[in-house]
């Protein structure tokens, strides 16, 4: 176990971050209007490295700020104390240096002491050490229950810089933090964190917009997933198809049909993903006719339906009393060789039962108790979406 240095229970007061809110920009006021409708436009026939403090230089500003200037109600961390912490880490080999970094700023923010703790991260900045991903996520968590936007930031763009994995809490801590900011200090962080991820793929911003999503914050994602397209660092596949989902699941189908089409503009070419998601959204709000649209198009375009398609496909048909139709997609989906799941059969016989074919009702269960251990059950699900 590593000893501290000091005990820090007689150090600090209680104190919080000071906050950073502003109101909610006009920005996104309009664009749930602008696709309205959209449906019924489709015709129904078809490691660290050293180059990180120069980056660092234009922004270091917010750290040196709350660094240096202590809140009336907090007593300022003595620099002969962090020097003395510094020593320690510096004597100390590499795990356990990163293990003593996470105790220091644990201790200084239940102390409460942000400011000691962007100190301290500077001089650890000044002399090349550098935190886990533990400490990073400690002063995520703190910048963000207390709103303090720029302090949050510049600790998340640090960690893209730092080439550390970031956990989707990460994620959705910076989610909860830009909540009730101007859209323009939203836009700016999604600049900067464009900025330092280019040239490689759009997988940070892409996190970014599904954690806002996941926060029920769509309008804020919709605001960065537009904002991309003027950047360098451009929507690709998975955006789209991130936007597609969260749209979908809202209920907004002219705005996900819009974006369907927007895609294929922008030379992305959907894949089975973003054919499901369509068709998972259309047949519940009984759009049957578009389903047919989009199933024949995946076949034009090559993509093999899967067991989510004919899922999809299957309970809107069964739901509108459309029986036969989803027995012949069943019967289609077996001579494809995909494994029908439990919920599949389940559906049928209870949509069986309810128009009056209890033989076929009974036939149906026979069968699935036969094929019990080979179906695709919860679990199987479960696998598919980690």
């Amino acid at each position: 176990m590593i000893a501290l240095s000091r005990p820090f229970s007689k150090i600090f007061p209680s104190i919080f971050f000071r906050s950073f809110h502003s109101n909610l920009g006009p920005i996104a006021v309009t664009r749930r209007h602008r696709y309205s409708n959209f449906i019924s436009a489709i015709p129904v026939e078809v490691s660290w490295i050293l180059p990180f403090f120069a980056i660092l230089n234009k922004s270091i500003g917010s750290y040196q700020s709350l660094a240096t200037e202590a809140s009336p109600d907090e007593e300022v961390v003595p620099d002969e104390f962090l020097n003395e912490i510094l020593s320690d880490i510096e004597r100390s080999p590499k795990f356990s240096s990163e293990k003593l970094c996470t105790t220091y700023i644990d201790k200084l923010l239940k102390a409460g002491n942000p400011s000691a703790a962007a100190r301290f991260m500077q001089s650890l900045h000044d002399k090349h050490i550098f935190l886990s991903p533990n400490a990073y996520n400690l002063l995520l968590v703190a910048a963000s229950e207390a709103n303090a936007i720029d302090f949050l930031s510049q600790i998340f763009k640090d960690l893209l810089v730092s080439n550390r994995p970031l956990s989707s809490t990460s994620y959705f801590n910076v989610a909860k933090v830009f909540t009730k900011t101007d859209d323009s200090v939203l836009l700016k962080f999604v600049r900067e964190v464009s900025e330092l991820t280019f040239p490689r793929n759009a997988t940070i911003l892409n996190r970014i917009i599904h954690a806002f999503a996941e926060c029920r914050q769509i309008e804020k994602s919709l605001i960065i997933f537009d904002h991309m397209k003027s950047l360098k660092c451009k929507p690709d596949l998975i955006t789209y198809n991130t936007v597609l989902g969260f749209l979908g699941r809202a209920g907004r189908l002219d705005e996900m049909l819009h974006e369907f089409s927007s895609m294929k503009v922008a030379n992305i070419a959907p894949d089975i993903i973003s054919y499901n998601t369509l068709l998972n959204s259309l047949q519940k709000v009984g759009r049957l006719d578009l389903c047919l649209v989009f199933f024949r198009e995946m076949g034009q375009n090559g993509l093999k339906p899967d067991l989510r398609t004919y899922q999809a496909l299957i309970e809107g048909f069964g739901q509108s009393g459309n029986l036969e139709e989803a027995l012949r997609l069943f019967s289609e989906m077996k001579r494809g060789q995909i494994c029908p799941s439990i919920y599949i059969y389940r559906s049928l016989i209870n949509y069986s039962k309810k128009m009056g074919k209890v033989e076929l009702a009974m036939s149906l269960l026979e069968e699935m108790n036969a094929c019990l251990p080979d179906l695709i059950g919860p679990k199987d699900f479960k696998q598919k979406n980690r």
